[in-house]
Parts: structure tokens; C-alpha cells; sequence
């Protein structure tokens, strides 16, 4: 995107008035989708963005310029605007020669969907709207989108760093209404990788409307949610989300530094059930946030938080890191050039262990099947949090049965993870968007099926 001579003379003009480190960030972004709603394509769009923002770190001070003007003289703009924001003292800051480093991606991208024909991805979604509505007759209504996004970026610093990455991510979704005796509900299904137009080689449109008229359909026919505290058994993938919110943030270096985290000083303790190691890996292949290098040049990796039930790390990004006389975890992200970067989970899971999954259930007399959670609220200082269910089943006799709905998990971080006593070496993963200080960014959260010896059921049941 940029000649490496110009990011050399950007990077000694953002540190012409004195600072620690300069850091030029460069992205290429473009997107497409298309909606289906109601029998008929609602929108279908696609776009293209590019530009670059440069920051300068001095001291306790950073500043950031961003701009979409990627000549020289427009990069030189902005490294002298991040430049004064940052400075308050005596230039002469000097660079070191930029040295290119190659970024293995996790994968292979076979087909970009910027190569595919419209009408092909919008077959799909006429596909999808078919197969939801042959789900049943009390199916009312059905939204069926597609997305697929490129993004090309470019990290160059004043340590001489000089790095690029290719992500490209694909996405389908499809939402149901089915209307009954119980009022209209809904299902959802959103599965999303990092992967091209080859998705759909291995994930149908029509498994996908399927799944989402089911969870519709059944709640028809559920009954309310008990109210109280009962085990709770989270199905494969189901609950990644609940430990992304109310364990995840708590576990990122940003938060901890803040003391806005139930897990500040706490490395070596144990902190979760033995059961328990939770991962977080930008470089797990084909998730939602896997990439080859961070928004700050580190190259994605495995970080083990939490081992066997004991706290071992944080994570970290690349100026939080160098505070503390340490690397970069790899987890530096930030939405897009106009944003700076800052503390992210990336695709983060539970390790599976060796508990068969139908012997999970068969093991708990009375309780809660949970498989697919909705959205949530996490307090990082405390840990609490509630979560809404999106779909679930009554346990009964070691067996699953009855659907129930309008139920929200309520608890707490630490006390979950303390209160895991049953992990299936079964697993999946999750796709969603993590909001953060106004930022949103493409992550992924996974487990195996595993059991929550008690938490707290918002139900309607009397």
C-alpha cells in the first residue's frame, strides 16, 4: 500500500519533536452483503475504504492522527498533528532502518468473494428463505443475510518493524418469526470464519435456515423458564460467549491496569475449577478472529490465562507490554485506522477434557440444557453478569426435555469458573462482534459441553 522509503520519512517526521516510539498503520478495506426480507432482496451493498493513522507514544502521552490520504505528503500531515499531541519536550528522536517480516496466515483463503458474482451470493439467500419457510407453516417471517469482508493492512514502527496481513472473512445469517398460541418467536443462526467463498462448501444455506426455524419453532410449544438457582449444562459453543464477557475482558491488560478487574494481582491463584484452562488464540485457524498479526504488527499466538484452574497471564498489547518490560500477546486490535488500538480478545475457548457429553447430562438429576445464548451484560470490577437464553431444554431424570423460554442466566465470573465440574472433550466455537470502548471487532469464543454446578435462572415460571 505504501513505498517502504515513505514510511521510513513518515516515521522520522512523527518523531522529529522527540518521543519513545512512532508507528504508522496502514488498511485496506472492502465489504459486500445483501438481505433478503420478505420474499425479496432488501439491500445489496458493497463498499471500499482506505487510509492510514500514525501514533506517537511519549511517555505517559500518546498522540494519533489519522487520515485518508496515503501520498507522502498526506502521511507527513499526520505524523506532524499525532507528533505535536504527543510531544512536550526537545526533539531529536532517530529511527532504526525498517526490516519486512513475513506474516504466515493460520490458513489458506481458496475462493475471495470479491471474485463472486452478485447473483450467486443472492441465490444463496433465496436458497436459505426457502428452506426456513419448509421448517413449517407457522414460519410468518424470514431474513436471510449475507456478508463478506476483505481487509489488507500494513504496520510499520520506529524499532524497525515493517509487516503486512491479508484477512478475509465470511459470513451468513438467517432470523425466523413463527407465530402460535404463545405469541411470535424467533431463532437465529449466524455461523462466521475467516475464510472465503469456499464457506459454503461446507456449511449450506439451507442447514443454516434450518437450524434457525427450528429454535423458532420450538418455542412454540416451550414452557416458561423455572426461576431459581440449578445446575446448568451449556452445550458445546453455547456458552463460549458467557466466558468471552464474564471472564474475558476481566483478563485483558487494559482493565487490570484501570482496576477495573476482579482478576487485577491475582497471576498464580486459583482463580477457576481444575477442570478448567481457558486460551485465548489469534492464530486458531478459520475462526472469526484469527489473523496472521495484530493491528499492531505482533504475530498472532496461543496465550494460556488460565491453567488447570490457575491464573497465569493477561493479555497484552504492544505499549502496555513495553510499560511492563514484556512482549506483546499478540492481542493489540483496534476497528479501523481511524481507531487506536488497544487491549482485544481474539477467538477465545475452554480446552476440552474427558468427560463424554451424553454422560454430562445423564449425571445431572435436575437442571438446565443450554444452546444458544443471547446477549449480555458483564460488570469486569465484580464479575457479574446476566445473560439472555436464546434457546434451552429442561433436564429431568438425567435426560433432556421440554423447551423453555424467556430466561436469562445470572451470576458471577470467578464463582463460574470455580463452580465447573464437568468438562465434555467435545467443542465448538461461536463468531460474534465484541464491543469495547466504542470499537468493534470480529472475535470468536468456544467450549467444550461442561456443567455449572448452580447458577441463578431468570425464568417466568410461578
Amino acid at each position: 500500500m505504501i513505498e517502504e522509503s515513505v514510511l521510513s520519512r513518515t516515521l522520522h517526521r512523527a518523531l522529529a519533536r522527540g518521543g519513545d516510539f512512532a508507528e504508522v498503520f496502514a488498511e485496506d478495506r472492502r465489504s459486500s452483503s445483501a438481505t433478503f426480507d420478505d420474499g425479496k432482496v432488501e439491500e445489496l451493498r458493497s463498499g471500499r475504504e482506505r487510509g492510514a493513522g500514525v501514533r506517537v507514544v511519549r511517555g505517559e502521552t500518546t498522540g494519533y492522527a489519522h487520515t485518508a490520504d496515503l501520498s507522502e505528503s498526506g502521511l507527513g500531515e499526520a505524523a506532524e498533528a499525532a507528533a505535536a499531541a504527543a510531544s512536550s519536550g526537545a526533539p531529536g528522536a532517530t529511527i532504526v532502518p525498517l526490516t519486512r517480516r513475513a506474516a504466515r496466515a493460520p490458513h489458506d483463503v481458496k475462493v475471495l468473494p470479491e471474485g463472486v458474482e452478485k447473483a450467486r451470493k443472492v441465490d444463496l439467500l433465496t436458497r436459505a428463505d426457502e428452506a426456513a419457510r419448509a421448517e413449517g407453516d407457522a414460519v410468518r417471517q424470514v431474513t436471510a443475510s449475507y456478508a463478506d469482508g476483505r481487509r489488507r493492512i500494513l504496520v510499520a514502527n520506529s524499532d524497525g518493524l515493517l509487516t503486512e496481513d491479508d484477512q478475509v472473512r465470511t459470513r451468513f445469517m438467517v432470523s425466523c418469526v413463527a407465530v402460535g398460541d404463545t405469541g411470535m418467536q424467533t431463532g437465529m443462526e449466524a455461523p462466521g470464519y475467516t475464510v472465503g467463498f469456499e464457506y459454503f462448501d461446507e456449511h449450506a444455506p439451507e442447514d443454516i435456515a434450518q437450524i434457525a426455524a427450528a429454535r423458532a419453532l420450538s418455542k412454540l410449544n416451550a414452557r416458561p423458564a423455572p426461576s431459581g438457582k440449578v445446575p446448568v449444562v451449556l452445550k458445546r459453543g453455547a456458552g463460549g460467549v458467557l466466558f468471552h464477557e464474564a471472564c474475558g475482558h476481566g483478563l485483558e491488560a487494559d482493565l487490570v491496569g484501570r482496576d477495573a478487574s476482579v482478576f487485577r494481582g491475582r497471576v498464580g491463584e486459583r482463580v477457576a475449577s481444575p477442570l478448567v484452562t481457558l486460551v485465548d488464540d489469534g492464530g486458531l485457524a478459520r475462526e472469526w478472529g484469527a489473523y496472521a498479526i495484530d493491528d499492531e504488527g505482533a504475530p498472532a499466538q496461543r496465550n494460556v490465562l488460565i491453567k488447570d484452574g490457575v491464573l497465569t497471564d493477561y493479555m497484552w498489547d504492544l505499549v502496555r507490554g513495553r510499560k511492563q518490560g514484556r512482549a506483546s500477546t499478540g492481542n493489540g486490535r483496534r476497528e479501523t485506522y481511524q481507531h487506536l488500538p488497544m487491549v482485544r480478545m481474539t477467538n477465545t475457548f475452554l480446552e476440552t477434557g474427558e468427560d463424554d457429553p451424553e454422560d454430562i447430562i445423564r449425571q445431572t438429576p435436575y437442571g438446565l440444557y443450554c444452546v444458544a445464548l443471547g446477549g449480555g451484560q458483564v460488570n469486569t470490577a465484580t464479575g457479574d453478569f446476566v445473560f439472555g437464553i436464546t434457546e434451552a431444554y429442561m433436564i429431568e431424570d438425567g435426560q433432556i426435555t421440554e423447551p423453555v423460554r424467556a430466561a436469562q442466566l445470572i451470576g458471577n465470573g470467578p464463582e463460574t469458573l470455580l463452580g465447573v465440574d464437568a468438562v465434555g472433550r467435545d467443542f465448538d466455537t461461536w463468531a460474534g462482534t465484541c464491543g469495547k470502548d466504542g470499537q468493534g471487532v470480529p472475535v470468536s469464543s468456544g467450549q467444550p459441553t461442561l456443567r455449572i454446578r448452580e447458577l441463578t435462572v431468570g425464568g417466568t415460571a410461578a
